[in-house]
């Protein structure tokens, strides 16, 4: 029994994240990279120490998946603007 609900448990935690992952375009922030150099590294391919890529208008509110729509920012701003976006975008 223990073993059935442990296998439903990773199932749906492994099912959420593909679901989360779905709805950002890969083709959308490749083209942004390639536009976009690392502010970090300088480079458009691989990557990017203590930056990340987010939406300027989040998804959660609206935005668009969209290269026009997305910045470099640190990890500490994701991490802040992410806090913003769970209380404000619903």
């Amino acid at each position: 029994m223990l073993k059935y609900l442990a296998v439903i448990s990773i199932t749906l935690l492994f099912c959420t994240a593909l679901q989360a992952e779905q709805y950002r375009s890969y083709q959308a922030k490749a083209a942004f990279k390639s536009t976009h150099p690392c502010p970090s590294t300088g480079k458009t391919k691989g990557a990017c120490p203590n930056y990340t890529i987010g939406h300027i208008d989040p998804l959660a509110c609206g935005g668009e998946d969209d290269a026009s729509n997305m910045q470099w920012q640190t990890k500490a701003e994701a991490h802040i603007k992410a806090k913003w976006e769970r209380k404000n975008c619903k």
